[in-house]
């Protein structure tokens, strides 16, 4: 119980390599660093930042007012290199089951490759299934996203659609959390 406490009061979730934690405004440099990049904005479905008052505002409003957006942040430096959470009730890029929500994600290009969103998310699923009782996980993709791809599949998504999202080929994937009866 003080564990579970602990962790509603710090808000944070920690992997071997990563700080998921709530995003500050003062992350607006880290953010504009890694959302700037053409290859990262173009393959998360999102504009490309054009100054760091632009990520600010990002986070104020995005990021700040739900409470399932973690920033992930390196343990060794504080840097924040990327972002996990829940796509907002309404906002998924695919119908949801009852009791699922969409898990959306990004990680700056100088960390693609490294497991290190891998590593994100199956802790952040743990935090699903325990802490927001959801029976399962919806996570969307551009076909042309093959590394989102396999952090989904390595985490034990199965893909169930292949669809037009606004003229993107998109691919969705189901992960079930509740233990089998």
């Amino acid at each position: 119980m003080a564990d579970e406490q602990a962790f509603y009061h710090t808000k944070m979730i920690e992997t071997e390599r990563l700080e998921l934690r709530l995003w500050r405004e003062t992350d607006a440099a880290d953010l504009f660093r890694y959302a700037s990049d053409d290859r990262v904005s173009e393959l998360a479905l999102w504009p490309t930042h054009t100054s760091i008052e632009m990520s600010r505002e990002v986070i104020k409003q995005f990021f700040m007012p739900h409470d399932t957006t973690f920033a992930m942040a390196l343990k060794a430096t504080g840097e924040v290199i990327g972002c996990i959470g829940l796509v907002p009730a309404g906002e998924e890029h695919h119908s949801a089951a009852r009791l699922e929500r969409e898990v959306g994600y990004w990680i700056g290009y100088p960390h693609w490759g490294k497991g290190l969103t891998t590593e994100a998310l199956r802790e952040f699923l743990v935090y699903c299934k325990n802490h927001l009782g959801l029976e399962s996980v919806l996570l969307t993709t551009d076909c042309r996203n093959k590394g989102s791809q396999r952090v989904a599949e390595k985490c034990g998504f199965i893909p169930f659609d292949r669809y037009d999202l606004d003229g993107i080929d998109s691919l969705a994937y189901r992960k079930v959390l509740k233990d089998p009866e």
